[in-house]
């Protein structure tokens, strides 16, 4: 049996899933528009929604959690330049279009953005 599975393990282990993670949300925050495989943008999407919810609150406590996180300059792009767009809305902060499949292995891509 397969209990307890909520999160998705994309075929890692969790050191690797979180490293997976943080440079992923660390590139979204830097381009603010991202191509990944479908699944892989649907778990960054809760992750990144997460951060920029705490990052609302603009303080420097909500600053040191999304740092650490993500790392310092991330975090600070985060309180001072995206949340404050998102002040007035709940949630849904960021968008998964799909696209194409990939030539190589046909893996199912999107591309993650902010709205």
């Amino acid at each position: 049996m397969n209990h307890s599975n909520k999160n998705k393990q994309l075929g890692r282990k969790m050191n690797q899933r979180n490293a997976l993670l943080k440079t992923m949300a660390v590139s979204l925050v830097k381009h603010e528009k991202i191509t990944t495989t479908e699944i892989k943008a649907k778990v960054l999407k809760t992750f990144v929604e997460k951060l920029i919810t705490k990052g609302k609150t603009d303080t420097l406590a909500a600053q040191r959690l999304i740092a650490a996180k993500i790392g310092a300059v991330s975090a600070k792009k985060i309180v001072k330049d995206i949340a404050p767009k998102y002040k007035t809305r709940n949630g849904g902060y960021l968008r998964v279009v799909k696209i194409k499949t990939r030539l190589s292995d046909s893996a199912r891509m999107a591309v993650i953005e902010f709205v």
